[in-house]
Protein backbone atom coordinates (compact mmCIF):
# COMPACT_ATOMS: atom_id res chain seq x y z
CA UNK A 1 0.00 0.00 0.00
CA UNK A 2 1.18 3.30 -0.99
CA UNK A 3 1.00 6.43 1.48
CA UNK A 4 0.81 9.75 0.43
CA UNK A 5 3.96 12.10 0.95
CA UNK A 6 3.74 14.33 3.72
CA UNK A 7 4.86 18.18 3.55
CA UNK A 8 8.63 18.69 3.30
CA UNK A 9 8.64 20.52 6.74
CA UNK A 10 6.93 17.06 8.16
CA UNK A 11 9.79 14.86 6.58
CA UNK A 12 11.93 13.15 9.32
CA UNK A 13 15.48 14.68 9.65
CA UNK A 14 18.46 12.21 8.66
CA UNK A 15 18.96 9.51 11.53
CA UNK A 16 21.77 10.08 13.74
CA UNK A 17 24.49 6.45 13.67
CA UNK A 18 22.95 3.97 15.94
CA UNK A 19 26.28 3.89 18.27
CA UNK A 20 24.69 7.35 19.40
CA UNK A 21 21.77 5.75 21.63
CA UNK A 22 21.95 3.04 24.59
CA UNK A 23 20.02 0.48 22.92
CA UNK A 24 18.37 -0.27 26.90
CA UNK A 25 16.99 2.97 27.62
CA UNK A 26 17.38 4.85 24.05
CA UNK A 27 19.06 7.74 26.10
CA UNK A 28 21.69 9.83 23.74
CA UNK A 29 25.38 8.65 24.52
CA UNK A 30 25.89 12.32 24.21
CA UNK A 31 23.52 13.32 27.05
CA UNK A 32 24.98 10.05 29.50
CA UNK A 33 28.55 11.92 28.64
CA UNK A 34 27.75 15.21 30.11
CA UNK A 35 25.64 13.82 33.20
CA UNK A 36 29.23 12.08 34.16
CA UNK A 37 30.99 14.87 33.00
CA UNK A 38 28.75 17.01 35.48
CA UNK A 39 28.78 14.51 38.79
CA UNK A 40 32.91 14.52 38.38
CA UNK A 41 32.76 18.32 38.87
CA UNK A 42 30.34 18.00 42.26
CA UNK A 43 32.66 14.96 43.39
CA UNK A 44 36.33 16.34 42.39
CA UNK A 45 38.44 17.24 45.48
CA UNK A 46 40.04 20.53 44.59
CA UNK A 47 42.50 21.79 47.01
CA UNK A 48 42.98 25.52 47.06
CA UNK A 49 45.84 26.73 49.53
CA UNK A 50 43.59 26.96 52.41
CA UNK A 51 41.97 23.65 52.20
CA UNK A 52 45.18 22.08 51.62
CA UNK A 53 46.56 23.42 54.24
CA UNK A 54 43.69 22.19 56.80
CA UNK A 55 43.96 18.54 54.94
CA UNK A 56 47.86 18.39 55.84
CA UNK A 57 47.00 19.64 59.42
CA UNK A 58 44.29 16.77 59.84
CA UNK A 59 46.79 14.43 58.83
CA UNK A 60 49.38 15.87 60.64
CA UNK A 61 47.08 15.15 63.73
CA UNK A 62 46.41 11.78 63.34
CA UNK A 63 50.08 10.79 62.84
CA UNK A 64 51.01 12.96 66.02
CA UNK A 65 48.10 10.59 67.45
CA UNK A 66 49.32 7.42 66.62
CA UNK A 67 52.47 8.33 68.03
CA UNK A 68 50.73 8.81 71.40
CA UNK A 69 49.24 5.49 71.26
CA UNK A 70 53.17 3.73 70.67
CA UNK A 71 53.97 5.90 73.40
CA UNK A 72 51.39 4.45 75.24
CA UNK A 73 51.37 0.73 74.82
CA UNK A 74 54.70 0.41 72.58
CA UNK A 75 52.97 -2.57 70.79
CA UNK A 76 52.93 0.41 67.36
CA UNK A 77 56.59 -0.18 65.60
CA UNK A 78 58.49 3.11 66.23
CA UNK A 79 59.17 3.39 62.56
CA UNK A 80 56.03 2.97 60.52
CA UNK A 81 54.97 3.00 57.39
CA UNK A 82 51.28 4.27 56.99
CA UNK A 83 49.19 3.92 53.52
CA UNK A 84 46.54 6.58 53.16
CA UNK A 85 43.90 6.11 50.73
CA UNK A 86 41.58 8.63 48.89
CA UNK A 87 37.94 8.21 49.70
CA UNK A 88 36.50 5.87 53.18
CA UNK A 89 36.30 2.15 53.47
CA UNK A 90 33.42 2.55 52.58
CA UNK A 91 33.57 4.00 49.62
CA UNK A 92 35.58 1.20 48.43
CA UNK A 93 39.14 1.98 49.42
CA UNK A 94 39.36 -1.70 51.08
CA UNK A 95 37.74 -5.03 50.38
CA UNK A 96 35.44 -4.70 53.46
CA UNK A 97 32.65 -6.22 54.15
CA UNK A 98 29.92 -3.01 53.84
CA UNK A 99 27.44 -3.40 55.88
CA UNK A 100 29.69 -3.44 59.10
CA UNK A 101 31.02 -0.23 58.35
CA UNK A 102 29.12 2.07 59.70
CA UNK A 103 26.90 5.53 57.88
CA UNK A 104 28.26 8.11 57.22
CA UNK A 105 26.63 11.33 54.92
CA UNK A 106 28.57 13.51 52.25
CA UNK A 107 27.55 16.70 53.01
CA UNK A 108 25.45 16.90 55.93
CA UNK A 109 28.63 14.69 58.04
CA UNK A 110 31.84 15.50 56.32
CA UNK A 111 33.85 17.37 52.93
CA UNK A 112 36.43 14.88 52.48
CA UNK A 113 37.26 10.96 53.72
CA UNK A 114 40.36 8.91 53.91
CA UNK A 115 41.62 5.18 54.64
CA UNK A 116 44.87 4.81 56.72
CA UNK A 117 45.94 1.63 56.84
CA UNK A 118 48.01 1.80 60.00
CA UNK A 119 50.65 -1.33 60.33
CA UNK A 120 50.19 -2.68 63.89
CA UNK A 121 52.70 -5.53 63.18
CA UNK A 122 55.45 -5.09 60.50
CA UNK A 123 57.14 -8.49 58.98
CA UNK A 124 59.63 -6.91 56.78
CA UNK A 125 62.56 -8.20 57.37
CA UNK A 126 62.86 -11.06 54.87
CA UNK A 127 64.76 -13.22 57.88
CA UNK A 128 61.69 -13.04 60.35
CA UNK A 129 59.91 -16.50 60.03
CA UNK A 130 56.06 -16.38 58.56
CA UNK A 131 53.87 -18.67 58.84
CA UNK A 132 50.63 -18.02 57.07
CA UNK A 133 48.37 -21.03 57.91
CA UNK A 134 44.98 -21.36 55.20
CA UNK A 135 44.39 -24.80 55.91
CA UNK A 136 40.90 -23.84 57.74
CA UNK A 137 40.11 -21.11 55.49
CA UNK A 138 38.46 -19.87 52.30
CA UNK A 139 40.55 -18.59 49.70
CA UNK A 140 41.77 -14.95 49.75
CA UNK A 141 42.06 -15.49 54.36
CA UNK A 142 44.63 -16.97 56.75
CA UNK A 143 45.69 -17.41 60.03
CA UNK A 144 49.15 -16.11 61.40
CA UNK A 145 50.99 -18.40 63.32
CA UNK A 146 53.22 -15.99 65.53
CA UNK A 147 54.47 -19.84 66.81
CA UNK A 148 58.19 -18.90 65.52
CA UNK A 149 59.00 -15.74 66.60
CA UNK A 150 60.99 -14.58 69.30
CA UNK A 151 60.36 -14.40 73.20
CA UNK A 152 60.06 -10.62 73.16
CA UNK A 153 57.73 -10.74 69.87
CA UNK A 154 55.56 -13.22 71.90
CA UNK A 155 55.38 -11.33 75.19
CA UNK A 156 54.32 -8.12 73.24
CA UNK A 157 51.86 -9.76 71.28
CA UNK A 158 50.48 -12.55 73.46
CA UNK A 159 47.79 -11.04 74.96
CA UNK A 160 45.89 -10.78 71.24
CA UNK A 161 46.67 -14.06 70.47
CA UNK A 162 44.29 -17.02 70.70
CA UNK A 163 44.35 -20.97 70.14
CA UNK A 164 42.97 -23.50 68.49
CA UNK A 165 39.79 -25.56 69.27
CA UNK A 166 41.53 -28.81 69.68
CA UNK A 167 44.60 -27.88 71.39
CA UNK A 168 47.39 -30.51 70.83
CA UNK A 169 50.46 -28.41 72.03
CA UNK A 170 51.50 -25.61 73.71
CA UNK A 171 52.17 -23.39 70.57
CA UNK A 172 49.33 -24.05 68.93
CA UNK A 173 47.56 -21.27 70.92
CA UNK A 174 50.04 -18.60 68.98
CA UNK A 175 47.78 -17.13 66.39
CA UNK A 176 47.29 -13.49 66.33
CA UNK A 177 43.45 -12.42 66.64
CA UNK A 178 42.34 -9.68 64.52
CA UNK A 179 38.83 -9.27 66.72
CA UNK A 180 41.67 -8.68 69.76
CA UNK A 181 43.98 -6.53 67.31
CA UNK A 182 40.75 -4.59 66.44
CA UNK A 183 39.09 -4.43 70.19
CA UNK A 184 43.07 -3.34 71.49
CA UNK A 185 43.50 -0.71 68.86
CA UNK A 186 40.45 1.02 69.14
CA UNK A 187 40.81 1.22 72.57
CA UNK A 188 44.22 2.64 72.63
CA UNK A 189 42.90 5.16 69.85
CA UNK A 190 39.75 6.50 71.99
CA UNK A 191 42.54 6.72 75.18
CA UNK A 192 44.98 8.99 73.03
CA UNK A 193 42.06 10.73 71.98
CA UNK A 194 40.96 11.51 75.65
CA UNK A 195 44.30 12.82 76.42
CA UNK A 196 44.37 15.18 74.33
CA UNK A 197 41.21 16.43 74.50
CA UNK A 198 42.53 16.43 78.45
CA UNK A 199 45.17 18.85 77.23
CA UNK A 200 43.97 21.11 74.34
CA UNK A 201 46.11 23.14 72.01
CA UNK A 202 45.10 26.31 70.05
CA UNK A 203 45.64 25.40 66.05
CA UNK A 204 44.73 21.76 66.95
CA UNK A 205 42.27 20.03 64.73
CA UNK A 206 38.52 19.38 66.60
CA UNK A 207 38.03 15.68 67.41
CA UNK A 208 34.25 15.22 66.83
CA UNK A 209 33.59 11.74 67.33
CA UNK A 210 34.93 8.73 67.58
CA UNK A 211 33.51 5.54 66.72
CA UNK A 212 34.11 1.46 66.19
CA UNK A 213 33.02 0.37 62.94
CA UNK A 214 33.39 -3.52 63.04
CA UNK A 215 37.29 -3.73 62.83
CA UNK A 216 37.58 0.31 61.73
CA UNK A 217 38.17 2.94 64.25
CA UNK A 218 36.37 6.10 62.82
CA UNK A 219 37.21 9.33 63.46
CA UNK A 220 35.53 12.80 62.40
CA UNK A 221 37.62 16.11 62.10
CA UNK A 222 37.02 19.68 61.55
CA UNK A 223 40.22 21.30 60.69
CA UNK A 224 39.58 24.81 60.10
CA UNK A 225 36.21 25.18 58.17
CA UNK A 226 36.51 21.33 56.78
CA UNK A 227 35.17 18.08 58.22
CA UNK A 228 37.43 15.22 57.55
CA UNK A 229 36.40 11.57 58.00
CA UNK A 230 39.59 9.12 58.70
CA UNK A 231 38.82 5.34 58.85
CA UNK A 232 42.18 3.85 60.47
CA UNK A 233 42.71 0.32 60.28
CA UNK A 234 44.77 -1.43 62.06
CA UNK A 235 47.00 -4.11 59.75
CA UNK A 236 49.91 -6.69 59.78
CA UNK A 237 52.31 -5.34 57.05
CA UNK A 238 54.20 -7.44 54.86
CA UNK A 239 57.38 -6.89 52.00
CA UNK A 240 57.30 -9.24 49.26
CA UNK A 241 54.73 -11.23 47.59
CA UNK A 242 52.41 -14.40 49.06
CA UNK A 243 53.04 -17.50 47.47
CA UNK A 244 49.37 -17.64 47.61
CA UNK A 245 48.85 -15.05 44.68
CA UNK A 246 52.89 -16.03 42.38
CA UNK A 247 51.13 -16.66 39.28
CA UNK A 248 49.58 -12.84 39.27
CA UNK A 249 52.49 -11.17 38.11
CA UNK A 250 53.89 -13.40 34.96
CA UNK A 251 49.83 -12.61 33.54
CA UNK A 252 49.53 -9.88 30.36
CA UNK A 253 48.45 -7.02 32.46
CA UNK A 254 47.91 -3.46 31.40
CA UNK A 255 50.21 -1.66 33.34
CA UNK A 256 52.70 -3.71 32.16
CA UNK A 257 55.85 -1.82 31.15
CA UNK A 258 54.44 1.56 33.49
CA UNK A 259 54.86 -0.24 37.02
CA UNK A 260 58.20 -1.88 38.04
CA UNK A 261 58.21 -5.44 39.50
CA UNK A 262 59.38 -3.91 42.60
CA UNK A 263 56.48 -1.58 43.10
CA UNK A 264 53.79 -3.98 41.30
CA UNK A 265 54.94 -7.22 44.34
CA UNK A 266 56.75 -4.94 46.70
CA UNK A 267 54.20 -5.53 49.72
CA UNK A 268 50.94 -7.23 50.96
CA UNK A 269 48.83 -6.49 53.86
CA UNK A 270 46.32 -8.80 55.91
CA UNK A 271 43.00 -6.68 57.01
CA UNK A 272 41.15 -7.71 60.26
CA UNK A 273 38.34 -8.84 58.10
CA UNK A 274 37.05 -13.02 57.72
CA UNK A 275 35.38 -14.89 55.21
CA UNK A 276 31.79 -14.10 54.03
CA UNK A 277 30.90 -17.00 54.01
CA UNK A 278 29.64 -17.57 57.75
CA UNK A 279 32.13 -20.46 58.16
CA UNK A 280 34.72 -17.77 58.90
CA UNK A 281 36.68 -17.67 62.28
CA UNK A 282 36.20 -13.63 63.63
CA UNK A 283 39.06 -14.55 65.89
CA UNK A 284 41.50 -16.01 63.85
CA UNK A 285 41.05 -15.11 60.16
CA UNK A 286 42.37 -12.30 58.46
CA UNK A 287 41.90 -11.43 54.87
CA UNK A 288 44.67 -10.72 52.27
CA UNK A 289 44.59 -7.49 51.35
CA UNK A 290 46.83 -6.04 48.00
CA UNK A 291 45.85 -2.23 48.64
CA UNK A 292 49.75 -0.94 48.01
CA UNK A 293 49.52 -2.67 44.56
CA UNK A 294 46.07 -0.71 43.83
CA UNK A 295 47.73 2.32 44.41
CA UNK A 296 50.00 1.47 41.76
CA UNK A 297 47.41 0.56 39.25
CA UNK A 298 44.86 3.68 39.95
CA UNK A 299 47.54 5.59 38.14
CA UNK A 300 47.73 3.84 35.02
CA UNK A 301 44.28 3.66 34.71
CA UNK A 302 42.70 5.96 32.14
CA UNK A 303 40.88 8.83 33.04
CA UNK A 304 37.38 7.96 31.05
CA UNK A 305 37.19 4.91 32.58
CA UNK A 306 37.75 6.25 36.21
CA UNK A 307 34.93 8.93 35.28
CA UNK A 308 32.74 5.97 34.44
CA UNK A 309 33.61 4.60 37.66
CA UNK A 310 32.62 7.97 40.06
CA UNK A 311 29.58 8.12 38.09
CA UNK A 312 29.13 3.92 38.82
CA UNK A 313 29.30 4.01 42.35
CA UNK A 314 27.34 6.95 42.42
CA UNK A 315 24.37 5.11 41.06
CA UNK A 316 25.16 2.09 43.27
CA UNK A 317 24.55 4.84 46.76
CA UNK A 318 21.40 4.99 45.44
CA UNK A 319 20.73 1.87 45.57
CA UNK A 320 22.28 1.63 49.23
CA UNK A 321 19.95 -1.47 50.68
CA UNK A 322 21.11 -4.47 50.84
CA UNK A 323 24.63 -3.40 51.12
CA UNK A 324 26.33 -6.87 50.11
CA UNK A 325 27.07 -5.32 46.63
CA UNK A 326 29.83 -2.50 47.27
CA UNK A 327 32.37 -0.27 45.39
CA UNK A 328 35.45 -2.30 45.95
CA UNK A 329 33.43 -5.31 43.92
CA UNK A 330 32.76 -2.03 41.13
CA UNK A 331 36.69 -1.44 41.11
CA UNK A 332 37.78 -4.86 41.04
CA UNK A 333 35.58 -5.87 37.76
CA UNK A 334 37.22 -2.36 36.28
CA UNK A 335 40.56 -3.62 36.80
CA UNK A 336 39.74 -6.78 35.03
CA UNK A 337 38.29 -4.56 32.06
CA UNK A 338 41.87 -2.67 32.04
CA UNK A 339 43.51 -6.18 31.05
CA UNK A 340 40.70 -6.90 28.57
CA UNK A 341 39.71 -4.00 26.79
CA UNK A 342 42.66 -2.47 24.63
CA UNK A 343 44.41 0.70 26.48
CA UNK A 344 44.08 3.14 23.24
CA UNK A 345 40.01 2.24 23.55
CA UNK A 346 39.60 3.47 27.44
CA UNK A 347 41.12 6.45 26.73
CA UNK A 348 38.67 8.28 24.38
CA UNK A 349 36.88 10.93 26.51
CA UNK A 350 33.81 10.61 24.46
CA UNK A 351 33.90 6.64 25.20
CA UNK A 352 32.69 7.82 29.19
CA UNK A 353 29.06 6.64 28.92
CA UNK A 354 30.24 3.00 27.57
CA UNK A 355 32.22 2.24 30.05
CA UNK A 356 29.67 3.61 32.74
CA UNK A 357 26.44 1.41 30.99
CA UNK A 358 29.43 -1.54 30.40
CA UNK A 359 30.49 -1.39 33.72
CA UNK A 360 26.70 -1.99 35.32
CA UNK A 361 26.05 -4.76 32.36
CA UNK A 362 29.59 -5.94 34.24
CA UNK A 363 27.75 -5.60 37.67
CA UNK A 364 24.01 -7.26 36.46
CA UNK A 365 26.33 -10.23 34.88
CA UNK A 366 28.45 -11.09 38.21
CA UNK A 367 25.24 -10.95 39.92
CA UNK A 368 23.12 -13.36 37.97
CA UNK A 369 26.38 -15.95 37.69
CA UNK A 370 27.46 -14.88 41.51
CA UNK A 371 30.66 -14.55 40.27
CA UNK A 372 33.21 -12.07 40.83
CA UNK A 373 37.10 -12.95 40.87
CA UNK A 374 39.38 -11.08 42.84
CA UNK A 375 42.04 -9.56 40.77
CA UNK A 376 44.92 -10.72 42.39
CA UNK A 377 43.30 -14.15 43.68
CA UNK A 378 40.83 -15.36 41.06
CA UNK A 379 39.82 -18.21 42.69
CA UNK A 380 38.35 -15.73 45.40
CA UNK A 381 34.67 -14.87 44.20
CA UNK A 382 33.44 -12.33 46.08
CA UNK A 383 30.17 -12.89 45.72
CA UNK A 384 30.42 -16.70 46.66
CA UNK A 385 28.16 -15.75 50.16
CA UNK A 386 25.98 -13.87 48.38
CA UNK A 387 22.21 -15.59 49.51
CA UNK A 388 20.10 -16.47 45.86
CA UNK A 389 16.67 -14.32 47.35
CA UNK A 390 19.25 -11.38 47.59
CA UNK A 391 20.97 -11.43 44.48
CA UNK A 392 17.82 -11.81 42.65
CA UNK A 393 16.91 -8.68 44.96
CA UNK A 394 19.91 -6.76 43.87
CA UNK A 395 19.71 -7.97 40.35
CA UNK A 396 16.47 -6.37 39.92
CA UNK A 397 17.35 -3.39 41.69
CA UNK A 398 20.35 -2.64 39.38
CA UNK A 399 18.32 -3.82 35.97
CA UNK A 400 15.91 -0.66 37.24
CA UNK A 401 19.13 1.22 37.26
CA UNK A 402 20.56 0.23 33.93
CA UNK A 403 17.00 0.82 32.18
CA UNK A 404 17.03 4.41 33.72
CA UNK A 405 20.57 5.57 33.39
CA UNK A 406 20.37 9.26 32.97
CA UNK A 407 17.78 9.30 35.35
CA UNK A 408 20.16 7.46 38.26
CA UNK A 409 22.93 9.48 37.17
CA UNK A 410 20.51 12.92 37.22
CA UNK A 411 19.51 12.12 40.78
CA UNK A 412 23.22 11.46 41.68
CA UNK A 413 24.11 14.54 40.39
CA UNK A 414 21.34 16.73 42.44
CA UNK A 415 22.36 14.22 45.43
CA UNK A 416 25.74 15.50 44.89
CA UNK A 417 25.63 18.50 44.70
CA UNK A 418 23.33 19.16 47.84
CA UNK A 419 26.41 17.24 49.50
CA UNK A 420 28.41 20.17 48.19
CA UNK A 421 25.88 23.13 49.03
CA UNK A 422 25.53 21.53 52.87
CA UNK A 423 29.26 21.06 53.16
CA UNK A 424 30.89 23.17 55.86
CA UNK A 425 33.89 23.65 54.78
CA UNK A 426 35.65 24.50 50.85
CA UNK A 427 35.87 21.33 49.23
CA UNK A 428 33.87 21.30 45.78
CA UNK A 429 32.50 24.90 46.06
CA UNK A 430 34.52 25.36 42.97
CA UNK A 431 32.13 23.60 41.36
CA UNK A 432 29.13 25.39 42.64
CA UNK A 433 30.87 28.83 42.09
CA UNK A 434 31.48 27.46 38.63
CA UNK A 435 28.08 26.72 38.14
CA UNK A 436 26.84 30.38 39.48
CA UNK A 437 29.62 31.98 36.69
CA UNK A 438 28.21 30.08 34.13
CA UNK A 439 24.85 31.30 35.44
CA UNK A 440 25.45 34.40 35.32
CA UNK A 441 27.24 34.07 31.69
CA UNK A 442 23.88 32.53 30.16
CA UNK A 443 21.49 35.49 31.78
CA UNK A 444 23.89 38.25 30.40
CA UNK A 445 24.10 36.92 26.75
CA UNK A 446 19.69 35.92 27.15
CA UNK A 447 19.36 39.50 27.95
CA UNK A 448 22.03 41.38 25.61
CA UNK A 449 19.65 38.60 22.89
CA UNK A 450 16.44 39.94 23.47
CA UNK A 451 17.40 43.46 23.72
CA UNK A 452 19.17 43.40 20.05
CA UNK A 453 16.51 41.66 18.76
CA UNK A 454 13.43 43.43 20.12
CA UNK A 455 14.98 47.50 19.73
CA UNK A 456 12.03 49.55 20.34
CA UNK A 457 9.89 47.42 22.72
CA UNK A 458 8.65 47.31 26.41
CA UNK A 459 11.50 44.61 28.19
CA UNK A 460 10.18 43.35 31.86
CA UNK A 461 11.84 41.13 34.26
CA UNK A 462 9.00 38.44 36.02
CA UNK A 463 10.32 36.97 38.99
CA UNK A 464 8.43 34.00 40.39
CA UNK A 465 8.31 34.26 44.45
CA UNK A 466 8.32 30.41 45.03
CA UNK A 467 11.65 30.28 43.14
CA UNK A 468 13.16 33.59 42.67
CA UNK A 469 16.08 31.92 40.76
CA UNK A 470 14.33 31.27 37.84
CA UNK A 471 13.95 34.69 35.70
CA UNK A 472 11.43 34.76 33.40
CA UNK A 473 11.07 37.75 30.38
CA UNK A 474 8.58 39.39 29.13
CA UNK A 475 8.72 41.41 25.90
CA UNK A 476 5.24 43.42 24.83
CA UNK A 477 2.69 40.32 25.44
CA UNK A 478 5.22 37.59 24.83
CA UNK A 479 6.82 35.93 27.90
CA UNK A 480 10.38 34.08 27.27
Amino acid sequence: MAYPAGPASARPSAARPLTDLDFRSAIRIEEINKLIQELGKYEARDYDDQLALEVHSAKDFIFSMLGLVQKQDHRLPITNEYLLLSGGAREGALDMDPYNLGDYAWGPEYDLDFTLLVPAFRLHDRNQPIALDMRNCDAGHTWLSLRLFDSATLAKWGELCCGTDTMTDADSGLYLSPAKVANWFFSMVATAIEEIRNHPRRGLPKVERVERNGSVTTLLLTAGTCRILYDLVPVVSFKGWPAVAQAWPSWSHFWDGKVTEEAAIGGFYLLPACSRSGRGDTEREWRLCFSRTEVQLKKCIPVPLLQAFQACRAVLRLLSQPRALGPYHLWTLMLWACDRLPISFLWQEENSAHFFLGLLDELLHCLINKSCPNYFLPHCNLLEHVQDTMVLLLARKLSGARAEPAEHLQTAVEQAKAAVRLGQGKAGQTALEGEEEEEKSRLAEKIQQLVTENQGKSISVYLNPEDVSKPHFRVDQKFF
